[in-house]
């Protein structure tokens, strides 16, 4: 039988409210592991989660980022109607905001594979799949985390890993404003330029078509069933 994973979309978020969220339900799958030999009730048990959303105009920076690569002053962001978050995950400098699906798969890697390596690249591997079906070909850049369109990254992906619950995931740029890139050195990465979807095929493309393409990589590519889940029993009316 195949692993289950409950998929929320999410639609629009705040960049912390998704972030409390996945927290919290890293907590739980970890808990849940912890305390293996406790009996947990239906009502209690949760499965695998992935979250999918899009956020308002922000930029985000890792555990391990370099400020400097924030180029425009952080005082001024408001100008933009952006906001800046100093982050958990992995990697550097990033920018989420509307025409972007973001992706946050909440999985226990034991259940799977425990190799951090091999999981980021089974992510590439379902955006390059999702790219194809445009016929975009995505590949890999020897070194570099994500998705690239020849010299343009289209996917950025950054992660933190507790008792091998995953959290964060993946940024696909579909109808991006990419001008919000020129504001910092994207993933710390000089000289390398972003791209999406929308700047490829030259038209917008409907972003509901993109995530039921997507999806349907993830379940091949990670073996998973992914249950459509339209209300989350515990945390909708706080979150969403």
């Amino acid at each position: 039988m195949k692993r289950i994973v409950e998929l929320y979309d999410l639609g629009r978020m705040p960049y912390s409210k998704a972030w409390e969220l996945q927290k919290e339900t890293q907590r739980i799958l970890v808990d849940q592991k912890r305390f293996a030999d406790k009996k947990i009730s239906e009502d209690e048990y949760i499965n695998d989660q992935f979250y999918l959303t899009e956020h308002p105009h922000v930029y985000t920076i890792g555990k391990s980022g370099d400020k400097s690569n924030m180029l425009k002053n952080i005082s001024e962001l408001s100008l933009i109607e952006a906001e800046y978050v100093e982050t958990d995950r992995g990697g550097d400098i990033t920018y989420h905001g509307p025409g972007q699906i973001v992706g946050y798969p909440i999985i226990d890697l034991e259940e799977y594979f425990t190799d951090i390596h091999r999981y980021l690249r089974y992510l590439e591997e379902v955006i390059i799949q999702t790219c194809s079906e445009f016929d975009i070909y995505g590949t890999r850049i020897k070194g570099l985390t994500g998705v690239w369109v020849k010299d343009e990254k289209i996917c950025a992906m950054g992660l933190r890993c507790s008792r091998w619950v995953t959290m964060h995931g993946f940024a696909l740029n579909v109808n991006t404003d990419l001008s919000y890139f020129d504001h910092i050195i994207p993933c710390g990465i000089e000289g390398k330029n972003v791209t999406s979807l929308e700047k490829i095929i030259g038209e917008k493309i409907d972003p509901d078509k993109v995530k039921n393409i997507l999806l349907n990589k993830f379940s091949d590519v990670f073996d998973v069933d992914i249950q459509r889940k339209n209300k989350h029993p515990k945390w909708d009316k706080e979150l969403l």
